[in-house]
């Protein structure tokens, strides 16, 4: 037993290190995705049998006005979310410069990292209070009303989005903080000697190496975007009138709150197809950009 043990352990405690991730994976996600996806084609109150619906539950989202409303939303997490990466990066260069007193810098900026989303929710929604939040002290300090932003159907969603940016910059901020501790040391010596500094600096000899940083930031901040549900949830529960509803807050009201666990899902995996083309579409950009550069 000692004998094939050495023999095969060069494999097999990578095997025994990999198994637990790999079966909590296929088991928790793959399964449960599948098994949202064939729910989609039944309806079901959670309780009782399934009844086949067939691609009903589909049509019906066709037809769903609030879907729509959902998926524009979406989209208008997605837009204001890539604002995310370019300023975490410009924070990063910032705090990574040697001045007296930048350590308490960084730490006001990993701040609402490690803060719940949920907290982030409170605050923002205390700060948009237009009788006695901070904004409405700002605006009473000019002589003008603070609007009521999260009653608003037409600035809701975008007050809930700079609220739950906050946090995301703060997470590209340290992605990019990270790649920037591992730049190489050489190239930026000799693009020196070349005379290179400032915007030419960062463009041809910084951001180059930053590539696999940027990627992770983008893909992250794209998926953030896209599955967005705590915010909405503390701060507006999709209201007013559904005005900043999203898919994900949308598929919980059918699926928890109206027993509709069939429609639900059908919500679910169209968001999921969405997050898939996205990501593989970005995956192949950027591959062909690596072949392209090598």
């Amino acid at each position: 037993m000692k004998t094939l043990w050495r023999r095969h352990r060069c494999w097999l405690w990578p095997v025994i290190f990999l198994a637990p991730g790999v079966i909590l994976f296929w088991g928790v996600i793959v399964a449960s995705s599948a098994q949202s996806l064939a729910i989609s084609f039944f309806r079901w109150d959670g309780f009782g049998p399934m009844t086949w619906a067939g691609l009903s539950n589909y049509v019906e989202l066709l037809h769903d006005p609030q879907f729509y409303t959902s998926l524009k939303n979406n989209i208008i997490w997605l837009v204001m979310f890539m604002a995310a990466p370019p300023l975490g990066l410009a924070i990063a260069l910032l705090v990574n410069q040697q001045i007296r007193g930048m350590r308490l810098v960084k730490s006001l900026f990993f701040m609402p990292l490690v803060m719940s989303q949920v907290a982030v929710g409170v605050v923002f929604a205390w700060f948009y209070d237009p009788t006695n939040g901070l904004l409405a002290l700002i605006f009473k300090a000019i002589g003008a009303t603070a609007p009521a932003l999260l009653s608003n159907p037409e600035w809701v969603t975008v007050a809930v989005v700079i609220a739950a940016l906050w946090p995301q910059v703060s997470f590209c901020m340290i992605l990019f903080m990270a790649g920037l501790n591992n730049l190489d040391e050489s190239q930026i010596a000799a693009a020196r000697v070349d005379g290179a500094k400032g915007w030419h600096m960062l463009r041809h000899v910084v951001l180059p190496q930053l590539r696999q940083v940027n990627f992770i930031a983008i893909a992250v901040t794209v998926i953030g975007a896209l599955r967005s549900f705590d915010m909405i949830s503390v701060m507006t529960s999709g209201g007013p009138f559904g005005s900043s509803n999203v898919l994900a807050y949308q598929m919980y009201e059918q699926s928890i709150e109206a027993y509709r666990f069939g429609y639900g899902a059908a919500i679910a995996a169209v968001l999921f197809v969405v997050m898939a083309v996205f990501i593989a579409w970005y995956l192949h950009r950027m591959l062909r950009m690596e072949r392209e550069g090598a």
